[in-house]
């Protein structure tokens, strides 16, 4: 399963690296996520509706570490 580390960027850059993330990625693949800046719980998520993506999931970990779980579309 394909993870992509997003810790320490700052808005909009999460969202930017998901994107060109999934654009190299089969339909039906899952990507996880792993995020620092807690704009990225909302941003994405929104990001993926607009997209089609689905999130399976999204916690915070008990470090703060925001993990998001994306199944590309197809």
């Amino acid at each position: 399963m394909p993870h992509l580390d997003a810790r320490h960027l700052l808005c909009p850059m999460p969202v930017i690296r998901v994107s060109e993330q999934l654009r190299d990625l089969a339909a039906g693949t899952v990507l996880t996520v792993a995020c620092t800046d807690p704009g990225a719980l909302y941003d994405i998520p929104a990001w993926c509706r607009l997209e089609g993506h689905e999130v399976m999931e999204s916690r915070v970990e008990p470090s703060g570490e925001i993990v998001i779980v994306i199944k590309v579309h197809a």
